[in-house]
């Protein structure tokens, strides 16, 4: 076996055919019939050359080969390079599009920390990768896959969302506009209404302490555009802060109209009434729970009309502390008390939840289409029979609606 690593080093040194073929530590031992023994080792080397470049270049392809074989395996970090895109694409379609596409699994928190789960899982798999390119035609593929993967699932989601159950378009919560009533947003959504009338949508609990110091001014409300129906009176949770608050249920809620005006507008509500603390309410329908999903960040939650949405209590039940479960004798005479006073627009609590019916009042009326100029045209004796001084701050909670 001829040492051709051997044969190089003599060459470089200068040695002829010849000398290096006399070498004991080549090996070369030609046939008697080769002749002389430097044209025979020269000549096989030359040979021996053009078989290993042939090999090599036979064996690059293969070789190639094989490499995007491993490739195409489905190891982590193709994994990675699939799921990244998936969640990156479906959670920024979620986020714009809070409903439909969000409804299922929403953007913020669920998805986003999906993406920041197989993001990570992408990052492990690269800094564990000690041998080939972090990037490769296969790996570009599976991004591409991934991207695709996630329109088809997103889409496929907003579709059925919208053409199955009807439900709304509604923008991110970041396209949410202030405005000047305390803790009020306005949507850039189409209405929301029902046979022609805006919808009233109210998600609370009645365990829920700010639910109950909340009732009464939505309770208010809904009474001076219709007459209300179905009521009953409660208190929240004795487990909970602000213990015992009194309330007035809405659950079961249906409007009449009022002095031959309305009801000019519709109520829904989505209300838990099983007392047991924490338990959210469900909904009925895909509107309620696309608003739910697009802009609630707990109970109580109240929308106007699709277009004005109120996330929070909109009475503090401490000021109406006075009249709970406990300071009531452990009965609900505070409840009935209060319902006196807010019905007659009297006594300190009526003072604790008047700003609050009149802002309510002042959006209802809005989404109706009446302006501050002509409120009176609509609330006067002659028509709802609100109080001059209802009328009055609703008129000028309308004027200050931005």
């Amino acid at each position: 076996m001829v040492d051709w690593e051997r044969v190089q080093e003599l060459r470089s040194k200068g040695w002829d055919w010849s000398d290096i073929a006399k070498d004991p530590k080549v090996g070369f031992h030609p046939d008697a019939s080769a002749g002389s023994p430097g044209r025979a080792l020269r000549a096989l080397y030359h040979r021996s050359g053009r078989r290993v470049a042939t090999a090599s270049a036979q064996a690059a392809p293969a070789k190639a080969g094989r490499k995007e074989e491993v490739e195409r395996k489905w190891n982590l970090t193709r994994i990675g390079w699939l799921l990244v895109p998936l969640f990156a694409v479906w959670f920024l379609l979620a986020y714009v599009a809070p409903s439909p596409i969000g409804l299922i699994i929403r953007a913020i928190p669920y998805l986003a920390l999906a993406l920041a789960a197989v993001a990570f899982l992408l990052i492990y798999a690269l800094a564990r990768k000690t041998e080939g390119p972090r990037w490769t035609p296969v790996y570009r593929r599976t991004v591409v896959i991934g991207v695709v993967t996630g329109l088809v699932v997103a889409g496929g989601i907003g579709l059925v969302g919208t053409l199955v159950y009807g439900c709304p378009y509604l923008p991110p919560g970041s396209s949410l506009s202030s405005t000047s009533g305390p803790g009020w947003w306005t949507v850039p959504a189409a209405s929301w209404q029902s046979g022609g009338a805006p919808v009233v949508f109210y998600y609370a609990a009645t365990w829920c302490p700010y639910c109950s110091a909340s009732s009464w001014a939505i309770y208010f409300a809904l009474n001076e555009f219709g007459t209300v129906h179905g009521t009953g009176l409660d208190h929240s949770s004795l487990g909970d802060v602000f213990p015992g608050t009194p309330e007035v249920v809405l659950a079961g809620v249906s409007l009449s109209s009022r002095h031959g005006q309305g009801p000019a507008i519709s109520f829904e509500a989505a209300e838990d009434t099983s007392g047991i603390d924490g338990q959210l309410p469900g909904t009925a329908s895909c509107f309620q729970s696309a608003y739910v999903s697009a802009y609630a960040s707990g109970i109580p939650f109240l929308v106007i009309n699709g277009q004005a949405v109120h996330a929070g209590t909109l009475t503090d039940p401490g000021t109406l502390a006075q009249w709970n479960y406990s300071n009531s004798g452990n009965s609900l005479s505070g409840a009935s008390a209060t319902f006196t006073n807010v019905t007659s627009e009297s006594g300190p609590q009526w003072t604790a939840v008047q700003s609050a019916a009149w802002w309510m009042m002042a959006f209802i009326a809005k989404y109706l289409g009446w302006t501050s100029n002509n409120v009176d045209t609509y609330g006067g004796p002659s028509g709802y029979d609100w109080s001059s001084t209802t009328l009055s701050n609703v008129a000028t909670d309308l004027g200050a609606i931005t």
